[in-house]
């Protein structure tokens, strides 16, 4: 359990943070800004969900992954080390719900024949806006787990590709009871 019952504690005025192993990084650090990223990502779901009202089940879904990004900001947050007790990590079976749900999400919409624009209905672009701060994070964590000494759990990197992935689907099925997806016309305005 995680108590917070004083928010500011002065120990970042230096321009630092503290992993969850206690040691204390640059707050430019990839590391850091690849779990703020997820933070972001996580908050950009939060203005989401204030636009399903009509849609209980997805709300339900990202409810979900508003928690699975805790535990990947976790995860990214505490590095794993050899020799060390294993701590939350994003296990394999979270990235296989969110196949699930793609594929659940996804079985009644009509076939892509274009590129889709981000917006549509207002849940739909809040879901297009949280997908490419979703890839942005992805990015980070992928270019983290090329340098020496800095792991990162593979199941974490393919739950933020798959996550990008539902919120594409997840921003179809908002559209397709509002008006259809945007669909890019190559060359429209030439």
């Amino acid at each position: 359990m995680v108590v917070l019952n004083r928010i500011y504690t002065r120990t970042g005025d230096d321009g630092t943070t503290a992993l969850g192993t206690g040691e204390r990084r640059p707050k430019y650090d990839l590391r850091v800004g690849a779990y703020g990223t997820v933070d972001e990502t996580n908050a950009a779901l939060g203005v989401v969900r204030l636009h399903l009202s009509a849609a209980p089940d997805l709300d339900g879904m990202l409810g979900r992954i508003q928690n699975d990004l805790f535990d990947l900001g976790a995860d990214l947050a505490v590095p794993q080390r050899e020799g060390k007790a294993e701590r939350l990590r994003v296990l394999t079976s979270q990235v296989a719900r969110l196949e699930n749900e793609i594929d659940s999400l996804n079985a009644g919409l009509p076939d892509l024949t274009s590129f889709v624009l981000p917006g549509g209905t207002p849940a739909a672009a809040h879901l297009h806006l949280a997908r490419t701060i979703c890839r942005r994070a992805e990015r980070m964590m992928v270019e983290l787990a090329a340098r020496p000494g800095e792991p990162v759990s593979e199941a974490a990197v393919r739950y933020m590709n798959r996550l990008s992935d539902f919120l594409f689907v997840a921003s179809r099925f908002m559209n397709a009871g509002g008006g259809g997806d945007v669909l890019w016309v190559p060359g429209q305005n030439r």
